[in-house]
């Protein structure tokens, strides 16, 4: 009886003393991942001034209009929405708003979305009729019970509450469609006006983070073609807890990775804004042997102020407001052409 006693001892110490060992590594373990997360988070940290805007391209009066709307105290989501609508209004831009390059069949149609602090969305998709689609997009998000509309709907939706009935097609974009109706061939050219977004983070004084994307979409695309700009999650997507990311460039390759989703994630694991944009187009290039030929580019904004940028070809810029400067800011790319 005393040896079974003694047996049945030492396997209630030796079990206890493996249950505490276990414990003490799982502890060391949890100290270990709340160090290394706490480390991550200090790299994005980093001291910068509120508010901040920032747009795709070189859209300086887009992106110093959001930044004067910001310093007049307003909201992020007050501040994209008027710092697109400048590009939205800019017949000179054959990619965004009104004047934008039209269809195959020569209508012009027009996409945005907006993506406010509380996580709420809107999107409209072919739009004809006005300009303001990224204002229309809240007006979605902020007086239907839906996320998208779309088409005929969305132009009727905008008629019913006040936005002006235009003619999106303008002389010079009609005569441009007729010259290529001559040789009818697409074929989508790096950095040049065929893809060219405008989209816009801003992180206004209370540290709110807000984002829009408007466009024309791809010159003489398939009637009915819509990209990545307008859909939540790959033109654009934010967690006002993390930062907000934007793209442009060839969106249906933006939209395979669900790429602006995707790099807010990796901020959320602790990469910084430029390491996340980074990681996002090497995403696309790893899973595609044609990348040599289309650009995409993104940029991105975490809560801190931090912000980067990449694409993969030389030539995008990235726009960026603070401390009251409004300055163009070169992005690094990944082909390097030997």
């Amino acid at each position: 009886m005393k040896r079974r006693k003694f047996i049945q001892n030492t396997v209630v110490g030796a079990t206890g003393a493996t249950f505490a060992l276990s414990a003490l590594a799982c502890e060391n373990e949890k100290d270990a991942t709340q160090k290394s997360s706490e480390e991550k988070n200090a790299m994005n940290k980093k001291t910068h001034a509120l508010p901040i805007a920032i747009c795709t391209w070189k859209f300086t009066k887009a992106n110093q209009r959001a930044g004067e709307v910001l310093d007049a105290g307003k909201s992020a989501l007050d501040a994209v929405i008027e710092g697109v609508s400048v590009e939205e209004q800019n017949l000179k831009n054959t990619t965004v708003g009104k004047g934008g390059a039209p269809d195959r069949e020569g209508n012009v149609t027009l996409d945005a979305c907006v993506m406010a602090p509380n996580g709420d969305c809107g999107v409209v998709m072919a739009v004809s009729n006005t300009s303001h689609v990224a204002a229309l997009s809240r007006k979605v998000m902020e007086e239907t019970p839906h996320v998208i509309l779309v088409g005929e709907g969305a132009d009727e939706f905008a008629k019913t509450i006040g936005f002006e009935t235009e003619n999106l097609l303008t002389e010079s974009s009609k005569q441009a469609w007729e010259e290529w109706l001559e040789s009818p061939e697409y074929k989508p050219i790096i950095n040049i006006e065929n893809h060219d977004t405008i989209g816009m983070l801003a992180l206004d004084k209370n540290g709110d983070i807000a984002g829009a994307c408007s466009t024309s979409g791809l010159s003489y695309k398939m009637k009915g073609r819509v990209g990545d700009s307008p859909i939540i999650g790959s033109g654009l997507f934010l967690d006002n807890e993390v930062g907000g990311a934007v793209a442009t460039g060839m969106g249906e390759e933006v939209i395979k990775t669900v790429g602006s989703f995707l790099i807010v994630e990796l901020m959320r694991n602790g990469m910084t804004p430029q390491a996340a944009c980074e990681e996002a187009v090497k995403r696309i290039v790893s899973k595609n042997d044609d990348y040599k030929n289309f650009q995409i580019a993104y940029i991105a904004m975490n809560k801190s102020g931090e912000t980067g940028a990449y694409c993969i070809h030389e030539g995008f810029t990235m726009m960026k407001y603070e401390n009251a400067k409004n300055e163009e800011v070169p992005v690094a790319f990944y082909h390097k052409p030997s």
